[in-house]
């Protein structure tokens, strides 16, 4: 089944945050109203493993170019992947969903109506395209993931699951900003509030993101959080088992 994909949005320029790991912000919208959400690209060797994908414009897209070759698409979040179909037809990249998450078409797989499947699904103790990485699920509908890799003494790299909006950023509108700001989004180093009032993840999972051995937290929404990771969420975290106890 044919179907057109989400157009190229305004977007940042690709940063290199450490070593090999780069970090895009970029614009996300959902019926009126826009605000970011962040892709991750790693490098191993000339290939390229993009994470939390963001569909980029000509410019972005020949920036990426000379970083080397897309070979894998990641997806970590259950609500996002949207732009995992661009970069499979463009570059023929292997496209991983955490086990437990779907594609939303809007057409019915029971009637053979599919307009897109992963070619892997992961899960802990799996395979992962890259050496060296791991992964953390949450058992939620749709599944949620983390993904561990040991860049900068330990980086995980998350979808809606952790995030750091400590401020509407430049990609977010004025009405973005209102309601977002009105729900408890705008706030740092938290649980994504909408994941976890519609989810309601695990507390034991979320317990566990604590042992994963990291210092840095490059995350689907938010700033890039470099050093000092454990620390800045353990507050949250501890609340929210606590408040589920």
């Amino acid at each position: 089944m044919a179907r057109s994909m989400p157009p190229a949005r305004p977007h940042g320029d690709l940063e290199e945050v450490l070593p090999g790991v780069f970090f895009v912000s970029g614009t996300m919208k959902m019926s009126v109203t826009k605000f970011s959400r962040n892709m991750v690209v790693l490098r191993d060797g000339d290939r390229l493993v993009l994470v939390n994908s963001l569909r980029l414009g000509e410019e972005g897209l020949a920036a990426l170019d000379a970083l080397g070759r897309v070979t894998d698409v990641v997806r970590l979040a259950g609500f996002h992947g949207s732009d995992d179909p661009f970069y499979k037809e463009r570059y023929g990249a292997k496209v991983w969903a955490v086990k437990g998450q779907t594609y939303f078409t809007g057409l019915n797989p029971a009637k053979g109506e599919i307009y897109f499947e992963p070619d892997a699904l992961m899960e802990p103790g799996g395979e992962l395209p890259l050496a060296g990485a791991s992964l953390h699920r949450f058992d939620t509908e749709p599944a949620e993931g983390i993904l561990r890799i040991a860049a900068g003494g330990g980086t995980i790299i998350t979808g809606d699951s952790l995030q750091n909006w400590a401020t509407a950023d430049r990609w977010f509108n004025w009405l973005a900003r209102f309601v977002m700001g009105r729900m408890g989004f705008l706030e740092p180093h938290q649980l994504g509030p909408g994941w976890v009032k519609s989810l309601k993840p695990n507390p034991a999972q979320v317990a566990a993101v604590l042992e994963l051995n990291f210092e840095n937290v490059l995350p689907g929404h938010g700033a890039a959080v470099l050093g000092d990771g454990p620390a800045k969420y353990r507050p949250v975290i501890e609340a929210y088992v606590a408040s589920t106890g």
